[in-house]
């Protein structure tokens, strides 16, 4: 009786130990379920993404040098 108590007591110390490590996994999925959903909600509203912003960005950069590559005077 006395070990099964002991493992008992070393099996809730475990568990114990582990918490911390659990919680912080939980928090990091709920994080990162709630960055999915606004991720979807902002596709279904047809917002623009940082990320699509800065690819439009680098887009225009290009086609303004290519402008003015070709307004270039001969040489």
């Amino acid at each position: 009786m006395a070990a099964r108590a002991d493992d008992i007591v070393r099996a809730l110390e475990e568990l114990l130990a582990e918490l911390p490590a659990r919680v912080r996994g939980s928090r990091d999925r709920v994080g990162e379920q709630t960055l999915g959903a606004l991720r979807a909600l902002s596709r279904e509203l047809g917002l623009v993404t940082r990320d699509d912003m800065d690819e439009i960005e680098l887009r225009v950069a290009q086609l303004e040098h290519r402008l003015r590559l070709l307004e270039r005077p001969p040489e």
